[in-house]
């Protein structure tokens, strides 16, 4: 029996895509095992929780320059090594397959892999590589990416680079609006206008949006807004709501992304590579407000893929709430108000999503 473990977490971006690829490997080969080696961070337990997946929590560390702290971090995932080693051979199983989605976690699993001379492959969604991804580089078979342009970024390794689009679950193109319109108990008869910073939240856009709130009175015979919050904003969040005009819903968090996605007329987020690749499948209009605080700020990056397509509108995160309110106000007032614009936006979205991603990667590894 072939066992394909998937390693990587700490976000939602890393998880889903992971998930996605799962799913269609058990479409293709039902006979398969899977086993997810994460991170201990709760965003991956409750994911992986409700799937029925084998996960098994790593303790790796972050990475940090300080050098005790780097010291440490070593330690973690020479640990990690040894663990997921351990776990492999123990499996005893047919034909085995590592596949890497990225973050520090997955350090451990694919050396492990390396040193039991078992394939790996590689899924990276951003435009610009993260430092796990660049230095596991060299150990992976296959490097599949959501955009062209991430192939400069692999240096010698950009041969192995194939670009297939973010692999999405199937959900992504089954919806059920209706259904998440009746469950959040939403109006069918108003426009949707969803809020999110993706599976933690965004203390900034919330901040910015709660800053609009009295403003977004004018649409309040036709508009109704969806706030995701994160759960560790949730309360904040629902304070800044407590005189609010305007219809709303304030959720922690949602499982039904694909439905929720798809219902909403309008969505503000930040632009990880997952939430790209989501709005552009789910064909809804966005205004991307990039994280702010990454170096390489490969959140433009992501965004501006969707705005040279003509699906999104970006609008800078400046770190302040009043400024980034004053920004993003004359955008969304004039694209809520333009149904011919969101329209137009829908459309380009169909062109750019990527529904055969996850099976052309199936496709590559199952021939390993």
């Amino acid at each position: 029996m072939n066992h394909f473990y998937f390693a990587g977490g700490g976000t939602g971006g890393h998880i889903y895509p992971a998930l996605a690829v799962a799913q269609e490997l058990l479409r293709v080969e039902p006979n398969c095992k899977i086993t997810f080696f994460c991170s201990q961070r709760p965003i991956d337990t409750r994911v992986l929780g409700t799937t029925g997946y084998r996960f098994i929590p790593l303790p790796v560390g972050g990475f940090s320059a300080n050098p005790i702290k780097f010291l440490m971090f070593v330690k973690s995932v020479i640990a990690a090594k040894k663990m997921v080693k351990k776990i492999i051979l123990e499996d005893k199983n047919g034909k085995n397959v590592v596949f890497s989605v990225g973050g520090f976690v997955s350090t451990g699993p694919v050396l492990a892999a390396k040193s039991l001379d078992i394939p790996v492959a590689m899924l990276n969604v951003d435009s610009i590589p993260g430092k796990a991804n660049t230095f596991l580089a060299k150990y992976a078979k296959d490097i599949f990416v959501q955009f062209e342009k991430t192939k400069n970024y692999f240096g010698l390794n950009n041969k192995k680079v194939k670009v297939t689009g973010c692999p999405l679950r199937r959900d992504f193109f089954k919806p059920d609006v209706s259904g998440i319109v009746e469950s959040l108990a939403l109006s069918p008869k108003k426009k949707i206008l969803l809020v999110t910073g993706a599976s933690g939240g965004a203390l900034n856009v919330n901040n910015a949006i709660g800053y609009l709130l009295d403003r977004l009175e004018i649409f309040e015979q036709t508009w109704q807004i969806v706030h995701l919050a994160g759960i560790s904003h949730y309360d904040a969040v629902r304070a800044l709501y407590r005189r609010c005009p305007i219809s709303h819903k304030i959720l922690d968090y949602c499982d039904d992304m694909p439905s929720l996605l798809a219902a909403s007329d309008l969505v503000i987020g930040r632009a990880g590579a997952m939430s790209i690749a989501e709005f552009a499948a789910s064909c809804t209009p966005a205004i991307c407000l990039p994280y702010p605080y990454h170096k390489d700020m490969h959140q433009r990056q992501n965004a501006k893929f969707l705005v040279d397509a003509g699906c999104a509108v970006m609008v800078d995160d400046l770190c302040d709430t009043e400024k980034t309110a004053a920004l993003l106000w004359p955008v969304l007032c004039e694209i809520m108000s333009n149904d011919e614009k969101r329209e137009t936006m829908r459309r380009k979205c169909a062109e750019i999503a990527a529904p055969d991603a996850a099976a052309a990667i199936v496709k590559k590894i199952l021939s390993y």
